[in-house]
């Protein structure tokens, strides 16, 4: 498989905590030497990857793209959010993706204290101020959730925007408006049958080219397949917990969720990766998903020499 068929990118998410700025340029050092063509920081409940990217433009210079994985919208404000956003685009000179997603309803509910009755709403509502702000022009927009009225002094280039989709109309809608989609745990079936036919249709729908899928795709290359599995189960169970995920999750017709981690030998895990290629995505987003130093070490490895 060329390496020209997809953009291969590193990334930690699914919960995954960089506890300091000095753990996300060790990462971001990596990502660069290794010769992937970009980073992705999750939200998580570590350090704010907007922040955290900004900090490290300079040890990430090399790379073509920096992002975030997934920035939940509730609990933020358009203004608020895309004043963070241009400041960083700032720092990185156009190399900055935005990445996000509504949230999901036990963080909104549970962690926040908000209503989650209308997402996809709210989601829209977001983009209608968000997206001229991250434009460099004012937001003028009354919504039933959201509201926007303002303007932005910070000198940047434009900011394109990933939309995590998993439920039909948010898919068709990161189609119409967003840059294209980036996944959780989503295998190669769900997206061929799924994903892609409803992204492409909004797209189509809205008169513009055909959209960015990025799959997140956990890794392991090692000989202790079960010991590897084992983590894999802890990792799903998180997604298990999430309707949206877990729906998708049964498309793909696996065992058990923890199936979407490719363990093994590097050419077993490269032949399960132009699975994904095959079925449309167009970028991975590759976190390393290993039990040991060992293993973790050897998926690095195996990345890097695959890389140069």
């Amino acid at each position: 498989m060329s390496n020209d068929r997809f953009g291969m990118r590193w990334g930690y998410a699914g919960g995954t905590t960089l506890a300091s700025i000095e753990e996300a340029r060790a990462a971001g050092q990596f990502a660069a030497s290794a010769g992937f063509d970009s980073f992705w920081v999750s939200h998580a409940k570590g350090v704010d990857p907007m922040m955290a990217l900004a900090c490290i433009a300079d040890d990430v210079a090399g790379l073509q793209e920096v992002g975030t994985s997934v920035t939940p919208l509730y609990g933020r404000h358009p203004i608020g959010l895309s004043q963070l956003v241009r400041t960083a685009q700032n720092a990185l000179d156009g190399r900055f993706t935005l990445g996000v997603g509504a949230s999901a309803k036990g963080h909104a509910e549970g962690t926040l204290g908000l209503s989650w009755d209308k997402p996809f709403s709210y989601t829209r509502e977001f983009f209608d101020a968000m997206e001229p702000l991250l434009a460099g022009k004012p937001a003028d927009v009354t919504g039933d959730q959201v509201s926007a009225h303002g303007e932005l002094n910070i000198a940047s280039k434009p900011t394109p925007i990933l939309l995590a989709a998993l439920g039909p109309r948010m898919l068709k809608f990161a189609g119409a408006r967003a840059a294209g989609t980036t996944l959780g745990q989503c295998g190669p079936k769900t997206i061929a049958s799924y994903v892609k036919p409803l992204l492409e249709a909004g797209a189509e729908a809205a008169g513009r080219s055909a959209p960015r899928i990025m799959a997140l795709v956990r890794i392991c290359v090692t000989e202790d397949r079960e010991a590897a599995k084992t983590i894999a189960r802890e990792i799903s169970s998180f997604y298990q917990e999430i309707p949206s995920y877990s729906a998708v999750i049964a498309k793909e017709g696996l065992a058990e969720p923890a199936d979407l981690h490719l363990i093994g030998s590097w050419q077993e895990i490269l032949d399960s990766l132009a699975a994904y290629a095959e079925a449309g995505a167009t970028d991975f987003r590759i976190q390393a998903a290993a039990h040991d130093a060992k293993s973790q070490d050897a998926t690095n490895q195996a990345l890097a020499d695959y890389l140069s």
